[in-house]
């Protein structure tokens, strides 16, 4: 069954270009466009898609905002940030905001959709631009207080190995012979104990601290 996708970005053009980039693959069906944040929002309530590409500077409600809501209303759709700006703070928040993955709009065509099947598997995306802008980003003194010398249990050692994988929650229960619920709250602790505030962030300070 083909994954189902929203995209919502205020460029009708762009919204046009994209549907029928990703309408190519079999894999995907584009359900519904959207103009706004908040129209996106209602789409995603209304369809459930499986996927939702959502641009950051958008008027009315931003990607970041329409990021906040879909994940405070528990909605199971993946989002995708799919945006012109490579700034860190924009990649640092909208993953924070919970964004699944972080692509530019510069990207090539043929690699939208491999990305989009990666996320798909539970695998947070980004740019290859991006990777050294979100690892310059993590390694700095407000980031890194004291890391070094952070006690992890064997079980957190192994959830992080996993985590720096890019393995996903139900991958890691099966692997590891445990349950879903009994990952999350190992990956809670875990970030609460690097002081970290995404599964990818973790994963960027296993292998920055090369302790995986």
């Amino acid at each position: 069954m083909a994954t189902t996708v929203i995209i919502i970005d205020d460029h009708a053009l762009f919204r046009r270009g994209v549907s029928q980039m990703i309408s190519s693959d079999p894999e995907f069906e584009v359900v519904g466009e959207a103009a706004s944040g908040l129209e996106g929002l209602s789409l995603i309530e209304q369809l459930k898609p499986g996927l939702a590409l959502i641009d950051l500077n958008m008027k009315i409600m931003n990607g970041i905002e329409t990021l906040t809501r879909i994940k405070e209303a528990k909605l199971e759709t993946k989002c995708i940030v799919l945006t012109v700006s490579d700034a860190e703070d924009d990649l640092l928040e909208a993953l924070r905001a919970g964004a699944d993955g972080y692509l530019l709009k510069d990207m090539e065509p043929e690699d939208l959709c491999s990305s989009l099947k990666k996320a798909m598997s539970g695998i947070t995306v980004l740019h290859e631009s991006l990777t050294d802008i979100l690892k310059n980003a993590l390694v700095n003194p407000t980031l890194n207080k004291q890391d070094d010398d952070v006690s992890l249990t064997e079980r957190e050692r192994e959830i992080l190995e996993c985590l720096a994988k890019g393995l996903n929650n139900k991958t890691i229960a099966r692997h590891l012979g445990i349950s879903d619920t009994t990952v999350k709250v190992h990956i809670k602790h875990l970030l609460s104990k690097l002081k970290l505030t995404s599964r990818l962030e973790a994963a960027v300070w296993a292998h920055t601290k090369k302790v995986v």
